[in-house]
C-alpha cells in the first residue's frame, strides 16, 4: 500500500472496525433485504477497480512530479507537503459542506484546536516520516521496484508487536515473512546486477516500511483524542504536517529550488500536482470502500494482486526488461504477502469463534 497509500490505510482499517459509521461510505445492511448476487458482485467488482485505477494512478502521478527528466523538479518535501495541504483543505472543505445534505450530511466539524493539535503532534511526526520517506523511495527507484523496495512492512508489523505488544506470531506467519525477506534480498541483489539499484532508495524503503507499522500503533493511540473520527485525524495530521515541513524545506533549500523552477507559473504543474494531491486523498476513500464492501483479509488480497499488476504496468510502459530471478524476487514478496494476510485471517477468524475469548481480546486481535 502506497498511501502514501499509504498512508491511510492502516487508519481507515481501524476506523472501519470500529467506532462508528463513515458518514462517506454507504450503511450496510440495515432492515431492508439484501441486494441481488449479480448486482452486489457489480458493486465489488466497481469498487474493486475504483481502488486499483486510483492507487496505481497516484504511484505513476507522484514518480511523474518527484522524478521526471521533463520536469527538473528536485523538490521531494514540497511536492509532499502539497498534498498534505490539499488533503488538509479537501477536509475542512467536505465539513463545511456538510450542511448540504447528503452525501456529506453527518460528517464532523472541523476546528483548529491546538491542544488536540498538540496530542495529535507524536502521531504527526511519524506520519511525515512515512510520507517522506515513500514518495523519496519512489524518486530514487522505478515504479517497478517500488513494490519490493518497501515490502517488509509486514515484517516491521512483526517485530514491532512483539517488542512493544508483547504480542507473539504463529510459526506458519513468520515463515511468510522470512519468504518476503527473502524476496526483498533477491530483488535487491537482482538491481544491484542490472546496474539500477540505488541504496538511497532502498534506505527510503525500509525506512518506509518502519513507518508504515509505526503511523498504525501511533493512530491507534491518539485516535481517542479525536474522538474516533478519521476525518478529524486526518485533518490534524496534515495541518501539523504542513506546519513541520516548513523548516524541513528551508534547510534541505527546496524554496531556492523552487525560486529557479522554470515551470513554477505553469498551469499544467500545478494542475498535475493538484491532480496529484486529489488522489493521496481518493486513496483514503476507495481503500475504506473496499472494505466497507468486502472484509480487510479482501483488501489485502486486492492489495496484493494490485501491486503485481502495477509492477507488469510499469515495466511495460518504461519498456525495461528484466530477469528472471528478478520476476521471481517479485513473486516473492508478493506470495509472502498474500500467504500472511492468508494465516492472519485465519487465525483471526479462529479466535472471533472461539466462545471462551473474551470481546476486547477479540477486538486486539482484529486490529
Amino acid at each position: 500500500m502506497s498511501r502514501a497509500q499509504l498512508t491511510r490505510t492502516g487508519i481507515l482499517r481501524m476506523a472501519l472496525g470500529g467506532g462508528g459509521a463513515d458518514p462517506l461510505l454507504p450503511a450496510e445492511g440495515g432492515g431492508g433485504r439484501r441486494a441481488p448476487f449479480l448486482l452486489r458482485a457489480l458493486r465489488i467488482a466497481v469498487v474493486v477497480c475504483l481502488y486499483w485505477f486510483t492507487s496505481i494512478a497516484m504511484v505513476f502521478l507522484n514518480k511523474y512530479l518527484l522524478d521526471s527528466p521533463s520536469l527538473r523538479l528536485d523538490a521531494p518535501l514540497f511536492v509532499t507537503f502539497f498534498q498534505c495541504a490539499l488533503t488538509a483543505a479537501l477536509c475542512l472543505g467536505l465539513s463545511l459542506g456538510a450542511a448540504c445534505g447528503p452525501p456529506c450530511a453527518g460528517l464532523p466539524t472541523l476546528r483548529l484546536d491546538p491542544k488536540v493539535s498538540r496530542s495529535v503532534l507524536p502521531l504527526s511526526a511519524v506520519f511525515i516520516g512515512m510520507v517522506t520517506s515513500n514518495n523519496l523511495c519512489l524518486k530514487h527507484v522505478g515504479v517497478a521496484f517500488y513494490n519490493v523496495g518497501r515490502s517488509l512492512t509486514t515484517v516491521f508489523n512483526v517485530l514491532l508487536s512483539y517488542l512493544l505488544l508483547k504480542q507473539t506470531t504463529s510459526l506458519y506467519a513468520l515463515l511468510a515473512c522470512g519468504v518476503i525477506i527473502g524476496g526483498f534480498w533477491l530483488g535487491v541483489d537482482q538491481e544491484g546486477a542490472e546496474g539500477t539499484l540505488s541504496w538511497t532508495g532502498i534506505f527510503f524503503g525500509i525506512l518506509a516500511s518502519l513507518c508504515v507499522s509505526l503511523n498504525a500503533i501511533y493512530t491507534k493511540k491518539v485516535l481517542p483524542v479525536v474522538d474516533g473520527s478519521i476525518w478529524r485525524l486526518t485533518f490534524y495530521n496534515n495541518i501539523n504536517a504542513c506546519v513541520l515541513f516548513f523548516p524541513l524545506m528551508m534547510l534541505l533549500g527546496e524554496f531556492r529550488t523552487l525560486y529557479h523552477f522554470d515551470k513554477l507559473g505553469s498551469p499544467s504543474f500545478w494542475g498535475m500536482m493538484t491532480l496529484g494531491g486529489v488522489f493521496g486523498f481518493a486513496i483514503g476513500y476507495v481503500t475504506g470502500l473496499q472494505i466497507k464492501f468486502t472484509s480487510p483479509l479482501t483488501h489485502n488480497v486486492s492489495g496484493t494482486a494490485k501491486a503485481c499488476a502495477q509492477t507488469v504496468l510499469a515495466v511495460i510502459y518504461f519498456e525495461e526488461t528484466k530477469s528472471f530471478l528478478w520476476w521471481t524476487s517479485n513473486l516473492m514478496v508478493l506470495g509472502g504477502s498474500f500467504a500472511y494476510t492468508w494465516v492472519k485471517g485465519l487465525e483471526m477468524r479462529k479466535v472471533q469463534d472461539d466462545p471462551n475469548v473474551k470481546s476486547g481480546e477479540r477486538n486486539e486481535t482484529g486490529v
